[in-house]
């Protein structure tokens, strides 16, 4: 890839109008020539020729962004610093209560860091530890929880509570501690903290296989510290890809659209833990881009946000998932037949396009656009203007740089699981988006032998589209877009080829999720339990205090209290307090209470026998 880029440099200038690239010219305006080279007949090869398309499609995006200038507001977003990037890491895994105001022992977050696995619980530690640093250096007021209070080792269990320690960090301890035990006494937790997790031995791995039972990060540990691993390296072909296959597993593969919403924001927590180890493993850095804040349109079709189109769109076409406009355009394209030669690569007429752009603005929503007069090239480009007039890129602002970066890991194994990785951690909307146009550009492939767009083809015209974006303005990123031209395109002709493997959700991270649920569900019958407790006591003793209060207690005049004597009567007495009260005087009030009672009861009693004598009498 180097010695191409090389090549490349010498007749190419970067411009940094628009955020693209275009290509350098001469005084005469007219294109450097570059060496005439024959097309290889393998789709998985990599030529100078299948790279002359890339730049082409550079030089046809900077002369239609010139003919469809649109004014943009853009706001470049002060730099964080280290600290505040890896905050704002931890708050997207959602392990924001580990530090600050917030910080806590939930029993949420003990449960979902007792799932991890070495290498994901080693990639959280070492952010809390930058942030408990920056946290330092800045004198919170708050107290910054130690690591060791947080991610509890092996030993800590053997070893004594120092009485020299803070109380509230004793106590956190102890809780965290507790409520790992809870975890880790259930038969299903196997996949704590303090296990290391290894490859079965008797179990033989292809290297075309893709293992999805151990987490990624985990293999890759495994291999780097195997001879094997250190033989391997460096010696892939990069112009090849393999035939990468998911073995037979009894229980199924899950695939993204399989689970519910709340189970799917577990999975993207994992996914981002998961990715941040493999990256730190292989030595390559991971860094989520800041947002940039950019003046975005509230309605039309181009160059508006993804959400607000579907907003527009579910109004008409209630549960549709993509742009109406991008599903049109792709059936447009497919009307005409994909045996076009040149398809996607020759661009449309500059002017017609432009036109239609603005005729689309206009009259699609009204329906009465004429799709009949628009030619299969215009429609091409009209579909990869959209993807590219996208207010924030089709794969985000945040993990853009992170797609980029895959091509610098070590095997394409590794560049296909992080791809995975990636693709969950996508908001949905931009998932759903990324299917279709993958699966359109399949379709394209596959009419290779007419249409002459073999895999690499598609992915040298295609990768300037996704991988390009105005928003980002620095020279840093830039340069590194330029440097990176054939990598980007490498990752494009990965997305396309293994699209089916990236839409499965691996089947560790299904475990993980499991496990979290198992044990919410616990606890949620725990808290159900006590809440029922602390109702039944709660209404006990509501109930206990009405019986004991009278309800003339609000009627005992000043200087009268009430006694009760259970033994002696079931009703409390009234009794005016005098100096000469005396405890024997209300005992005598009780007692000739209870014989009154007695006598009446008596009374009664011979009533009742002098009554039933006076009607055996009448019947005699």
């Amino acid at each position: 890839m180097v010695t191409v880029v090389t090549k490349l440099v010498h007749y190419l200038h970067l411009s940094r109008r628009s955020g693209q690239y275009t290509m350098n010219h001469d005084n005469s305006k007219k294109s450097t020539e570059r060496p005439q080279m024959d097309r290889s007949s393998s789709q998985d090869s990599l030529d100078e020729l299948s790279m002359d398309d890339y730049w082409k499609e550079l030089e046809n995006i900077h002369e239609t962004s010139k003919n469809n200038h649109r004014d943009q507001e853009v706001v470049v977003v002060k730099e964080p610093d280290e600290g505040e990037l890896e905050e704002e890491w931890l708050k997207e895994a959602g392990l924001s209560n580990l530090f600050g105001e917030s910080t806590g022992d939930s029993l949420d977050s003990m449960v979902f860091l007792s799932t991890l696995t070495r290498t994901q619980t080693a990639a959280v530690q070492k952010r809390v530890e930058t942030v408990s640093q920056t946290l330092r250096k800045k004198n919170k007021p708050y107290q910054v929880p130690d690591v060791r209070d947080i991610f509890r080792q092996q030993s800590d269990s053997k070893e004594k509570v120092s009485g020299e320690s803070e109380p509230s960090s004793v106590t956190a301890r102890e809780n965290k501690n507790e409520a790992q035990d809870e975890v880790k006494d259930d038969p299903e937790f196997n996949l704590g903290i303090s296990e290391k997790t290894t490859l079965p031995e008797d179990v033989p791995v292809s290297e075309t296989d893709i293992n999805l039972e151990i987490s990624f990060a985990e293999q890759a540990a495994n291999l780097k510290d195997s001879s094997i691993g250190k033989m391997c390296k460096g010696k892939e072909d990069d112009t090849l890809l393999p035939n990468f296959r998911l073995p037979k597993d009894k229980t199924g593969t899950t695939k993204i659209g399989d689970l519910a919403p709340q189970d799917m924001k577990k999975v993207y927590s994992l996914a981002l833990i998961e990715l941040t180890a493999l990256y730190d493993l292989l030595g390559t850095e991971f860094k989520q881009q800041k947002a940039i804040k950019i003046k975005m349109k509230d309605s039309g079709l181009f160059g508006v946000p993804l959400s607000v189109l579907l907003e527009q769109d579910q109004k008409k076409v209630p549960g549709t998932r993509i742009p109406l406009i991008f599903h049109k355009l792709i059936s447009q394209i497919e009307e005409a037949r994909l045996d076009t030669e040149g398809l996607l690569r020759i661009p449309g007429v500059a002017a017609r396009v432009k036109s239609l752009c603005q005729e689309l603005e206009a009259k699609f929503y009204e329906g009465t656009f004429n799709w009949e007069s628009v030619k299969q090239h215009d429609a091409a480009s009209l579909l990869k203007l959209f993807i590219r007039e996208l207010p924030q890129p089709l794969l985000t602002v945040e993990y853009l740089k992170a797609f980029q970066d895959v091509q610098n890991l070590p095997t394409k194994k590794h560049q296909l699981q992080a791809l995975n990785l990636l693709v969950l951690l996508l908001p949905e909307a931009n998932r759903d988006t990324l299917k279709i146009l993958l699966e359109f550009l399949q379709r394209v492939i596959d009419h290779r032998d007419k249409n002459k767009m073999t895999l690499n083809n598609v992915a040298m015209v295609m990768a300037p589209n996704l991988f390009t974006f105005h928003g980002l303005g620095s020279k840093t990123i830039e340069q590194s877009e330029f440097v990176m031209a054939a990598g980007t395109a490498n990752v494009m002709r990965f997305m396309i080829k293994y699209q089916k493997l990236l839409w499965t959700i691996p089947k560790f991270i299904v475990n993980q999720v499991r496990k979290q649920n198992t044990a919410s569900q616990k606890k949620e019958k725990k808290d159900k339990a006590m809440k029922k407790l602390l109702k039944k006591m709660a209404y006990d003793k509501e109930k206990h205090e009405k019986q004991d209060k009278s309800p003339n207690d609000a009627d005992v005049p000043q200087g009268v209290i009430r006694v009760q004597a259970p033994h002696l009567s079931k009703v409390s007495m009234a009794i005016q307090l005098t100096e000469e009260l005396k405890a024997s005087d209300i005992v005598a009030r009780f007692l000739s209470q209870k014989s009154g009672v007695a006598l009446r009861q008596r009374r009664s009693r011979l009533c009742q026998m002098r009554e039933a004598d006076r009607h055996c009498n009448i019947f005699l």
